[in-house]
């Protein structure tokens, strides 16, 4: 059995890895410093949780085989120095996911936004389809029990590929680690601000992303993409190019229907950005041996990844939409989603987050996006350790986004309160974020819209 410690378990990919090498019989330890949930829970439930927070040099013990680096640890970590000095083999995550996958069919799934839901939905019809894949994703999503699953046997790999840096000793973009068989990107807006100070370095992330596709490998794109078609005009890799765009759709009575050969068919998700999304999963599944008509009888029944573009609640003409929106692009077309397809007013409520959205630079790229919102609100977390060392200006936040509407929240109660203060029927929620807006409880908050009508 071999022997792996986790320096930084708690990462929503770190834990899931660590719960998964466990079920394979390797013996697992991890150290973190802080751990929040749902992450805690799941390392709890499968006795992986530390026994004392912290750094720990006596967790390096000499029998290790490797250590696995997440990229909460810094490079000064008292457990890495140990480890290097003693030897061991030290990974980040994606070269450890390579290194037990360079025997298979890697599918990796890029893109500034639509990652997981596009890997969502080739899982789900792959499940339905009772076809067999090793896969990881950066997130839960509903009905896998863990984000990680490797296996010896299964021929094909299916991979959420982040450009955000490996961990603070690799650093190099996570997804230029896998070098796929057969690589999707859904589109490029700039992201990671902190790590990609332009759009330029941004975008040549996915160049070499697309450099790093094995010869004979795949791409498929989204060919409404103008940054995407930029960087093919000059591409010469030995690789199969496939362009996808926009599902043909019907939406009709708050409901999205796809066309296709056999007729009209049903969805159970919405969303222009959804048909784009359902376009690439289907050239994902046709490559790995499904036809259309398997892929249309099983994407049916898919009710969306999670927190993305999810209907939360309905009831009494109210609904509650959860989005893991962050990017200026992803923000403005859940707005649009929401608004197209369902009647009635919109509070839409943005969580500022990452290290981007508080950055000046970057803000100015909100301009606009949540104009369709009959009452827009910025919520920020005074709490969130992003906002250590920043420069937050509200007059400078408001010129950003140019809405007069515009109403600022920073605290979580009042947050709930402003919510709950409308009381007119015909009313939508959308609650966007890639955060927790401060810890509040989304399930009851939805609950409690849903019946607030006066």
């Amino acid at each position: 059995m071999r022997k792996v410690h986790f320096i930084s378990i708690g990462g929503s990919v770190m834990h899931s890895l660590a719960i998964e090498l466990k079920r394979l019989n390797y013996v697992v330890t991890g150290s973190d410093d802080v751990i929040y949930e749902p992450s805690k829970s799941s390392l709890i439930e499968n006795d992986l949780y530390p026994k004392e927070l912290g750094w720990h040099e006596s967790n390096i013990k000499d029998d290790l085989d490797f250590v696995i680096l997440g990229m909460h640890a810094r490079s000064d970590n008292p457990e890495l120095k140990l480890a290097k000095h003693k030897k061991i083999k030290i990974y980040s995550f994606p070269e450890f996911v390579y290194e037990y996958s360079k025997n298979k069919t890697r599918v990796v799934i890029a893109g500034s936004h639509g990652k997981t839901t596009i890997a969502s939905m080739v899982l789900h019809v792959l499940k339905n389809n009772i076809i067999n894949v090793d896969y990881l994703l950066g997130a839960k999503i509903e009905g896998l029990s863990n984000s990680v699953s490797l296996s010896n046997e299964n021929d094909f790999i299916i991979i959420e590929g982040d450009e955000y840096l490996s961990s603070r000793i690799h650093d190099t973009p996570k997804f230029h680690v896998y070098k796929p068989n057969i690589a999707l990107i859904s589109g490029i807006s700039w992201d990671h601000v902190n790590v990609f100070p332009t759009f330029d370095v941004y975008k040549n992330q996915f160049g070499v992303f697309i450099d790093k596709i094995v010869d004979g490998g795949v791409l498929i794109y989204n060919d409404n993409d103008l940054e995407i078609l930029d960087l093919l005009k000059n591409n010469q890799n030995f690789i199969r190019k496939i362009p996808y765009s926009r599902h043909n759709y019907i939406a009709k009575d708050n409901k999205f229907f796809i066309e296709t050969d056999e007729g009209i068919l049903p969805l159970k998700i919405f969303g222009k950005h959804n048909m784009e999304n359902l376009s690439g999963a289907k050239q994902v599944c046709n490559l790995i041996g499904l036809t259309d008509d398997e892929f249309y009888n099983s994407i049916l029944t898919f009710k969306g990844a999670t927190n993305r573009l999810q209907l939360k609640e309905i009831k009494l003409g109210r609904s509650v939409i959860i989005d893991f929106a962050h990017s200026p692009s992803k923000l403005k077309a859940s707005i649009d989603a929401v608004k197209t397809n369902f009647s009635g007013e919109l509070v839409g409520v943005y969580e500022l987050h990452t290290f981007s959205s508080f950055h000046k630079k970057f803000q100015i790229h909100y301009q606009g996006t949540m104009d369709k919102c009959d009452y827009p609100v910025i919520f920020i977390d005074r709490s969130n350790p992003k906002l250590k060392n920043q420069d937050l200006d509200e007059e400078s936040l408001k010129k950003s986004f140019n809405n007069l509407k515009m109403k600022f929240i920073f605290d979580k109660d009042e947050l709930d309160n402003y919510i709950m203060s409308f009381e007119q029927i015909n009313l939508n929620l959308l609650l966007m974020s890639s955060g927790k807006f401060g810890g509040i409880d989304v399930d009851r908050l939805s609950k409690n819209f849903c019946n607030n009508v006066g």
